[in-house]
């Protein structure tokens, strides 16, 4: 998950030889994005969750982060329920949040995390749910067990990108939807040293710089006690994945802030957007 609303530290690139989890987040374009899940067999020790859980679950409290508060649950919670789904699974559920908030209108919900710590806050906080430590490219489901599949900021965080979709698609019910809210590349492609917001000579935000946008890396993120890894791929890397699955895309949208967020934040997300949904449809 990307966190937004932070002020985020560039920290050093990680060589592609070497492989570790992902991680999902959420904030804003000053700000890092923060939580997911995923990896390629390796545990969150690799990629920092472990150790920044707590410093995760101070961090989303009940609300969550600007991004997710103001921009994508307006939009993602009604796009999950639009198709009356029975059994939801959050793959990198994190703290359990969107879990919860699906629960509250009815569906039965299941979510999946490496961190240990965070699955063990997602069922404090809601025993009638179902969290399972695991890893999101080898799910622990029969193949269609699921008629909603959701992944929030997640797929950032997951080192191996292309079996985490495979794994997303298997679990899926023909005729079930895929739920999935990312960074944007650009968005990614601006962390970096001498990357991101550039300032004018009066410290106004001036344009957004990015970077080597095609070329996939791993980079460390850090916030607010928090310290983990993100991976940046361009749009067309996740979207190859997908329709190799024969999946179907029905809806796409770069969602802007609601009118009642707090101006100051959301002109940044009007200026360049932070995030991306979409809908893919199986069968």
């Amino acid at each position: 998950m990307r966190c937004h609303g932070a002020t985020v530290t560039r920290l050093t690139l990680i060589p592609p030889s070497l492989k570790l989890w992902g991680t999902k987040l959420t904030n804003g374009p000053d700000e890092a994005l923060a939580k997911g899940n995923e990896g390629s067999g390796d545990t969150m020790n690799d990629n920092g969750w472990d150790d920044s859980a707590a410093a995760w679950i101070a961090d989303m409290g009940e609300l969550g982060d600007f991004g997710r508060r103001y921009v994508l649950d307006p939009v993602m919670v009604p796009l999950a329920l639009a198709g009356r789904p029975k059994a939801m699974l959050d793959v990198g559920c994190g703290e359990g949040r969107f879990c919860r908030m699906l629960a509250s209108q009815g569906v039965a919900v299941t979510g999946i995390d490496p961190t240990r710590a965070l699955i063990d806050e997602a069922q404090a906080r809601h025993p009638g749910g179902t969290y399972i430590e695991a890893d999101a490219v080898k799910l622990p489901f029969d193949g269609g067990a699921f008629d909603l599949v959701v992944s929030c900021l997640s797929l950032v965080d997951i080192a191996d990108a292309a079996a985490a979709i495979a794994e997303m698609a298997r679990v899926l019910e023909p005729g079930g939807r895929l739920l999935i809210a990312n960074s944007n590349g650009f968005n990614t492609a601006g962390d970096g040293e001498g990357l991101g917001w550039a300032r004018d000579a009066n410290g106004a935000k001036a344009h957004f710089r990015i970077d080597h946008y095609l070329r996939e890396r791993k980079q460390w993120l850090a916030w607010r006690g928090i310290r983990i890894v993100n991976h940046h791929r361009p749009l067309s890397t996740y979207m190859k994945l997908l329709l190799a699955q024969g999946l179907r895309l029905t809806h796409f949208d770069e969602p802007r802030p609601v009118a009642d967020a707090p101006a100051a934040r959301a002109t940044d997300y009007v200026r360049a957007p932070w995030f991306l949904v979409m809908v893919w449809a199986k069968g």
